[in-house]
């Protein structure tokens, strides 16, 4: 528990997944209207409430930044990770939005799998090893029914660099 507090509390840590055996990440960005939430809503503050002392409601945001990380919590155990959004960049100036969204195909997966790589496999060990022990660990191979059909995909030839597959 105490290793994942630390982990979260490190926002920039996504961006070791740019010299990983994951597929680089494409920003994506963004200007025009106020459009992307940070990361639920749109980008807001709280503000007290003049007449309720100890109460505050949320504003919308005229200017500012926000820097939102990885959202991901896990559900059973220290390894069941589960992603909740894509980290984003956001400054806001009056109702426009100059964002860079860091967003990648087969979100869930990705950001699921590069989690247990970087927090729990062996870190002394190459990165294929890793990988590895990720893939027999941390299988992401799903099998979906669209009606009395069925496919099954693994992730990760989807989410890995060629070499690591």
């Amino acid at each position: 528990m105490i290793k994942n507090i630390k982990y979260m509390l490190n926002g920039l840590n996504f961006l070791k997944v740019y010299f990983s055996p994951f597929k680089p990440i494409k920003p994506k960005f963004y200007i025009g209207k106020l459009k992307y939430g940070t990361p639920y809503f749109y980008p807001r503050k709280w503000v007290k409430i003049k007449d309720k002392p100890g109460y505050t409601k949320a504003v919308p945001k005229k200017i500012g930044f926000d820097f939102v990380t990885l959202g991901w919590k896990t559900k059973w155990d220290n390894t069941d990770y589960r992603f909740e959004w894509s980290p984003i960049w956001s400054f806001v100036f009056f109702k426009y939005q100059v964002a860079i969204l860091f967003n990648t195909e087969h979100e869930s997966q990705y950001w699921e799998a590069w989690l247990f790589y970087d927090i729990n496999t062996d870190k002394s060990k190459t990165r294929k090893e890793r990988i590895d022990e990720c893939i027999k660990k941390f299988p992401l191979t799903y099998t979906r029914s669209y009606g009395d059909k069925k496919e099954t995909i693994n992730y990760y030839p989807l989410i890995l660099k060629k070499r690591y597959v």
